[in-house]
């Protein structure tokens, strides 16, 4: 990995902030305080550029040439920038190189002549390249350096001007020639930069010129770590009885890609024909067990990753030998970065926003980057990926949640404790079935539907029937098992929805859910300080996303994407701060800005420090930073349960506890003895 620009600081924590018409510079600028006290160091803007009318993400750019007006102008942002500049705090923007909106207020796109150069149009139809199945985004052919610097004049602008202090890339696997587009970037002065790099687990990722990703591959780990691999025989079996499901996930996730390539992107399939009639294309989109491959035509370059992945697929012999770069004269240079720019698309669309909706034993994993069909991960798997995103990747973000993710953190938390009680929560799934068959309209919902609304409800309570019916409506689109988007059936919609609606307002059911929810919510808190005490203490960049720094009970977008009060939120911080007591409510705060706090005091320990596992046991995960500097204790089972007596050797000294504000004195230290009643320790040394 080339090293980062040491002019550009390193960001000890980023908060992520989505844009909006109704929330924009001049409203992010109001915040600058309340982060800076909260102890953030960059704040990590949602894309800014001009974009569609009324648009709500931003991710819809029809002019990059341009600050947008909707969100304040560039005056604006400057007065952002300059604003968090004076309270130390550094900026980070999200952009959008891989498509734009076709849209008439764009430029690039109105003009015939202009949309011909600059977006990726299939020269026999007129149609153009889309973001997945988005027809309204059309790919830009950043691959042409005229397009890119035009594309880009804007952002290094604001780069030059100190405005900016790194960038978070969208979509870098929808590009052409991801690792030219990267050098590019660094060359015309983005010393720090993020990407969207969705890795399957166990992938790596490549040697280009970044900081790293933007963490999804630590978040699905994370919950994974808090799994506990005794429920899953429980849980499997009460899935497969109530739902239905026997097949594994793969299965089901090959099934789903089949139907994307035999659906959704035959356009991307025919044009690929036509540049080489090559057997086995369809084969290899649906078996690629990554989201793509980088071997690089104009280069020559391919890597032992890539040759591995398009084995895997199962790819004829005369495809393969072409993807790898082995066959240069079948097929033309375009072929291979195509198929490239082709799997990502197919992968997001069979995976993430079908089969995820579709195979649902526990949704925690069901999660961008995750394996439904991992149930969990050891504490050695999780301490050696530490240690090599330290080695390779210091600057790594990691995320809990993001605009993207389908369920926050806290709602997967609360999924992850029902595998600390499988067999209560198999026992009380069989119940429900049982109360609640007479809402039940002409097999709606079926066995699978009930099984993910039931999980909906225990990640979700207390929920408002809105919510719960907008998510209900998408996920049954999503799955595309008895509707979807197009030519939906409204009628299995409504029943299924009726459903909820009754169990809602079902006494019996009500009587028997709501006590074990709150067993179940009380288990996910716990567990939730521990993964967030774990996120802001191992190797890389803690990302927090808007609100989630106190509990967040959020679902698939839009519902992720709800404007955030700060005002309660930035006046219990001010209230933590002046020495009130922690509330249930404040746990997750505090907790945040007490350790936030330790890495503003100590910043190059948590940068690059060492990181050493300490073994006591699989049930609870500890490590030291630096040279027994920081000590780190997170039970990863509840603290009354977990065998917790192995000793840890303390320096014979006096220790500071972090988390609660006082010295403490330990002897004969084991991580029952240092964990408080959440199961959680962080301990440094005692200045006098």
């Amino acid at each position: 990995m080339p090293p980062p620009d040491p002019t550009t600081p390193a960001p000890r924590a980023t908060y992520r902030l989505q844009l909006t018409g109704d929330f924009g510079f001049a409203d992010a600028e109001k915040l600058v305080p309340y982060l800076r006290d909260l102890g953030i160091s960059h704040l990590y803007l949602s894309p800014c550029l001009q974009a569609r009318a009324g648009s709500t993400h931003g991710y819809d750019v029809v002019d990059p040439r341009r600050v947008s007006e909707d969100l304040g102008g560039e005056e604006a942002l400057r007065a952002l920038a300059a604003a968090a500049r004076a309270e130390g705090l550094g900026v980070i923007l999200d952009i959008v190189p891989n498509h734009m909106a076709t849209d008439d207020a764009n430029p690039f796109w109105s003009d015939e002549h202009e949309r011909r150069r600059v977006f990726d149009l299939d020269p026999v139809t007129g149609a153009h390249r889309r973001f997945f199945s988005i027809g309204e985004l059309a790919g830009v052919r950043q691959e042409d350096p005229d397009v890119f610097a035009e594309t880009h004049a804007k952002i290094f602008e604001l780069l030059a001007g100190g405005l900016l202090d790194g960038l978070r890339i969208d979509h870098p696997d929808g590009l052409a020639d991801p690792a030219g587009y990267l050098r590019r970037l660094r060359e015309h002065g983005a010393g720090r930069v993020w990407v969207e790099k969705i890795l399957h687990p166990g992938e790596r990722l490549r040697a280009w010129p970044v900081a790293g990703t933007v963490g999804y591959e630590y978040l699905v780990d994370s919950d994974a770590l808090f799994c506990d691999p005794v429920g899953e025989a429980a849980i499997t079996a009460a899935y497969q009885e109530t739902a239905g499901e026997r097949r594994a996930f793969d299965d089901v996730a090959q099934q789903a890609r089949r139907e994307q390539v035999d659906k959704t992107f035959v356009p991307e399939i025919e044009r690929l024909r036509r540049l080489a009639d090559l057997p086995g294309v369809d084969h290899a989109l649906v078996h690629l067990p990554v989201y793509r491959t980088y071997a690089d035509p104009a280069t020559g370059t391919v890597t032992d990753a890539d040759r591995d992945a398009v084995a895997a697929s199962g790819a004829p012999p005369e495809l393969a030998r072409v993807l790898t770069l082995d066959d240069t004269g079948t097929a033309p240079p375009e072929f291979v970065s195509r198929f490239q720019q082709t799997s990502p698309a197919v992968v997001a669309k069979g995976v993430e926003d079908t089969a995820f909706y579709r195979w649902v034993r526990l949704l925690a994993h069901n999660e961008v980057g995750g394996d439904p069909g991992r149930f969990s991960i050891d504490v050695e798997r999780f301490h050696e990926a530490n240690r090599r995103r330290l080695a390779e990747w210091p600057d790594s973000l990691l995320a809990a949640t993001t605009h993207d993710t389908k369920r926050s953190a806290d709602v997967r938390a609360r999924l992850v404790a029902l595998t600390t009680m499988a067999d209560a929560f198999a026992t009380r799934v069989r119940a429900w079935e049982q109360l609640t068959a007479d809402l039940v309209e002409d097999g709606a919902p079926d066995g699978n539907e009930r099984w993910y609304l039931f999980q909906t409800l225990i990640g979700a309570w207390p929920i408002d029937r809105d919510r719960l019916t907008d998510h209900v409506r998408k996920a049954l689109r999503e799955a595309g098992v008895h509707t979807d988007w197009v030519g939906g059936d409204e009628s299995w919609e409504q029943r299924v929805i009726g459903f909820a609606d009754r169990l809602l307002a079902s006494p019996s059911f009500l009587a028997d859910f709501e006590p074990f929810a709150r067993d179940v919510a009380a288990a996910g808190e716990r567990i939730s300080l521990a993964q967030t005490l774990l996120r802001l203490t191992v190797p890389g960049v803690p990302d927090v996303y808007q609100g989630d720094e106190v509990w967040n009970l959020a679902l698939t977008d839009p519902d992720n994407r709800r404007p955030v009060d700060h005002g309660p939120i930035a006046a219990a911080l001010a209230g933590l701060r002046g020495g009130e007591p922690v509330t249930p409510g404040t746990a997750k705060l505090d907790l945040i800005r007490r350790v936030l706090g330790l890495r503003a005091q100590r910043p190059r320990l948590f940068a690059d420090g060492a990181y050493t596992p300490v073994d006591v046991g699989p049930d609870v995960c500890a490590f030291w930073r630096g040279t027994h500097e920081v000590l780190v204790v997170a039970f990863l089972r509840p603290p009354g349960t977990a065998p917790a007596d192995a000793p840890i050797e303390l320096p014979g000294r006096t220790w500071f506890d972090v988390l609660h504000g006082y010295p403490v004195a330990h002897d004969a230290a084991t991580p029952r003895s240092l964990a408080d009643d959440r199961g959680l320790a962080l301990l440094v040394p005692h200045e006098t």
